[in-house]
């Protein structure tokens, strides 16, 4: 695992730990974006689209960082599944040097991504890992999804141990379910859960990455379940899990404290951070844009300069609650 530790003036502005899958440790290229001259590369993103907030900061950064070397990015992104299969086949057609993709649908995309390996078009998949069967054809730069679920899970323990609570139910937005980083978070959050059995999901709904969907839900569950029937609810990315909040406040429930709704997220913006700053988001998780936009852009680079990077990455999260915000307000506010 790595983790960005740092900015470093006339680089990418990345000072990495990184470790290959296998245990194999690999150094960073002396030299990031702005240092690399990439002319004439050319690079299909098939990534989040600019609709959902942590795809257009992602997308931003990404193009940002990678501006100085003269690659040129064909943009593709997409919010929705099969649109995403076609711009896939459509960039294999193209022919590129690299394919980058962040996945939407892990089996829609199998045959895709076979297609492109038979091709000789290399993937590079971020955030999420792809099916299984294709795992070895591609590289990637991943969240570590799995523990972002089990951070949501402890946050929602210890608010409601806090309040000396025996019992409590929660409801669950998720992200697009099509998807392994949603089907990895909801892992980890059922993996510690289970250590605390007297606290129980009754409802989870998929919310598809989406603020406005988010807020729609939560407002049917609460109003399903009423005040008494809610005790904590988990919203997979801090713009999911605060029309939670929203919707909490309208339906007349009291936020946090020593006796309301105890809400999570698992990735965070800088709303988030103020959230749990205002005492009412109870916790989040590192997981920003910003910091995985940038790893992404960094291995584009040793990638295409021939620095032989490893196959795989994972970005080390961190937990964050009112205890230790302040640790980690600027890395989660520029979103």
């Amino acid at each position: 695992m790595f983790r960005i530790r740092s900015l470093a003036a006339g680089t990418l502005g990345l000072t990495l730990l990184m470790t290959a899958c296998g245990g194999q440790n690999a150094a960073p290229s002396s030299g990031g974006a702005s240092s690399a001259s990439l002319s004439g590369k050319t690079i299909a993103l098939v990534g989040y689209g600019n609709g959902n907030p942590w795809g257009a900061y992602f997308n931003k950064v990404f193009t940002e960082r990678l501006a100085p070397t003269g690659v040129k990015i064909g943009d593709m992104t997409t919010m929705d599944p099969g649109t995403q299969v076609q711009k896939f086949n459509q960039a294999v057609a193209q022919r590129p040097d690299l394919l980058v993709v962040s996945i939407l649908d892990t089996t829609a995309m199998a045959v895709p991504i076979k297609k492109a390996g038979t091709a000789g078009i290399p993937v590079l998949v971020f955030d999420g890992p792809p099916d299984p069967s294709v795992a070895d054809a591609v590289m990637s730069v991943l969240s570590d999804n799995e523990k972002l679920g089990e951070y949501a899970a402890q946050n929602i323990i210890e608010g409601l141990k806090a309040q000396g609570r025996d019992s409590g139910d929660i409801v669950v937005l998720t992200g697009t379910k099509s998807m392994l980083v949603t089907q990895h978070r909801m892992k980890g959050f059922r993996k510690v859960l289970a250590s605390a059995p007297q606290y129980k999901i009754i409802d989870e709904q998929d919310a598809n990455w989406d603020p406005q969907l988010s807020g729609t839900i939560a407002q049917q569950l609460l109003a399903k379940h009423g005040k008494d029937g809610v005790q904590a609810a988990y919203g997979m990315a801090d713009y999911m899990a605060l029309p939670i909040i929203q919707a909490a406040k309208q339906a007349g429930f009291t936020i946090g404290g020593k006796d309301g709704l105890i809400v999570t997220s698992s990735n965070c913006f800088k709303a988030g951070i103020d959230s749990i700053k205002a005492g009412e988001l109870y916790g989040t998780a590192t997981e920003d844009p910003g910091t995985i936009a940038e790893q992404t852009a960094d291995y584009v680079v040793r990638y295409l300069t021939g620095k032989n990077p490893p196959r795989s990455e994972t970005v080390q999260e961190e937990r964050v609650t009112a205890a230790n915000v302040s640790r980690f307000a600027e890395q989660c506010s520029h979103a």
